[in-house]
């Protein structure tokens, strides 16, 4: 009856009410005339005044009500306290409040089913602070932690721990151990806080968790980085693009290859940004990682001549002689005639006198044995052509015309070829990313190829390499 706001029902109330009358209060602890004040219903606070409420009524923590709420000493904690509440919403005066009465910012909810967003398991006053964005409250939350702790340890300290515990245990106090491992749960919980703020989008608090020395994740740095790009931070992506070299090898997992490097070439691709670059480049470069290139491997085919294999270099059977490196090619005439527009010039221009030899003085002795061994064998099928021979086979195809034989070499092996120059590229970027030639290959499509991404290929080609080396049962196996 008082607390539907009906001033003419307050007489009738009263009479009905316990022993503490108009002061009685509801399961929540609160009087009809906080309720009154907290609708701001200046009518009802003047009739229940007039009617002798007490003014002076103690609040919940002033009667001394549990700071934590239900949760008691040494128990689980299934609901969220106070502080976690009023860090959510973001209310400074209430935190502050509730950590001047001793609340602990360190409490977690814990889930009944096992089933927590958290990847800690559970979500304190700091997470829940960070994952909302309320800067101010987690700020108020970490200074609320240092204040009258000067023997607590630093969390580089904290972090040291790891390697020396096994060693220093038996010679630390029992103060000592309780504080390694007060330290440890604060930057477990500043953990968590990172995780949250990142996955929400709010990179400043991450950057202050940060400057704490909390260490990085991959999948924190690389919300972090994902964000600053939307938002256009530029300041901020050269930070944490200066940060990469903190996260340790053993992050580089299967996250880096499906969401970090088309994040890396997306920024690449969109900032034309010298520091921005020459950073992007670094990253690339260490990914790599500091193994050799893979070497192109042979091409190994079996020759299954069509033709006798006397009639190829057969002095018997030859009525035309080539002289190359000054070595004696026997060859015919009736099937070079037929072969291509050079060879037909070739022979109709040789000297009358008999047994003059055609000298080819711009082809190795090997590259002119391939290209006959094409014609006499009738296709590329049966040659064996190592792969430091392409380039001069291409040549020698497109002096004797044989546009077979010359596209054949442009396509042999392209993607061990390419992977070859790519795994280049990304080896040497820190120098390749200075040169204009370079930065024109990376940006302009080519007039000749729209079809042709390097970036993309490059992307690729850093996916494989990072798989082989990290990931593989195997790592570094291809290496």
């Amino acid at each position: 009856m008082l607390n539907c706001g009906r001033t003419d029902l307050v007489k009738q109330a009263v009479n009905l009410l316990g022993p503490d009358g108009i002061n009685s209060m509801s399961e929540q602890g609160m009087t009809p005339l906080m309720y009154a004040c907290v609708r701001g219903d200046e009518a009802m606070v003047q009739m229940l005044l007039d009617a002798g409420a007490d003014i002076n009524s103690e609040l919940l923590l002033d009667a001394r009500a549990n700071v934590e709420g239900s949760l008691q000493d040494g128990m689980e904690n299934y609901t969220e306290t106070p502080l976690q509440l009023a860090s959510a919403a973001g209310n400074f005066e209430l935190v502050s409040l509730l950590l001047e009465r001793g609340a602990d910012p360190m409490v977690g909810t814990m889930y009944r089913n096992g089933i927590s967003t958290a990847p800690q398991g559970d979500m304190n006053s700091y997470s829940l602070a960070a994952a909302h964005g309320h800067r101010n409250v987690f700020r108020k939350l970490l200074s609320q932690t240092e204040k009258g702790k000067g023997d607590v340890l630093s969390l580089e300290e904290i972090l040291a721990e790891g390697t020396e515990e096994e060693r220093g245990l038996e010679e630390r106090s029992p103060s000592q151990l309780d504080l390694v491992r007060t330290g440890k749960a604060k930057l477990k919980a500043l953990r968590e806080a990172m995780y949250h703020s990142s996955e929400h989008g709010h990179v400043d608090i991450t950057i202050d968790i940060r400057s704490l020395g909390v260490p990085w994740t991959l999948h924190t740095w690389l919300e972090s980085l994902r964000t600053c790009f939307l938002q256009h931070r530029r300041p901020l992506i050269q930070g944490l693009l200066k940060e990469f070299s903190c996260i340790e090898e053993e992050e580089y997992t299967q996250e880096l290859i499906t969401h970090g490097l088309p994040l890396l070439f997306q920024i690449l691709r969109a900032s034309k940004n010298e520091v921005i670059s020459q950073q992007l480049s670094v990253i690339f470069t260490q990914c790599y990682g500091p193994y050799p290139i893979p070497k192109l491997t042979e091409i190994k085919r079996k020759q299954t001549s069509r033709l006798d294999p006397h009639f190829l270099n057969n002095k018997d059977m030859s009525d035309v002689t080539f002289l190359v490196e000054g070595k004696p090619f026997y060859a015919h005439k009736v099937l070079l005639f037929t072969a291509s527009g050079r060879f037909k010039s070739l022979l109709a221009n040789r000297p009358a006198a008999e047994n003059t030899c055609i000298e080819i003085s711009h082809v190795k002795y090997n590259i002119f044995l391939l290209v006959m061994q094409y014609l006499y064998c009738g296709g590329t099928e049966h040659l064996h052509i190592r792969n430091t021979e392409i380039m001069e086979l291409l040549s020698a195809a497109k002096f004797f015309q044989l546009e077979a034989l010359q596209r054949h070499c442009e396509f042999l092996d392209a993607p061990e070829l390419a992977a070859y120059i790519e795994g280049y590229f990304l080896k040497n970027m820190v120098v390749l990313i200075e040169l204009e030639p370079f930065k024109t290959l990376l940006y302009d499509t080519p007039p000749g190829s729209p079809a042709t991404d390097v970036l993309l290929d490059l992307e690729k080609t850093l996916g494989i390499r990072i798989q082989s080396i990290h990931l593989s049962s195997s790592k570094g196996s291809i290496v």
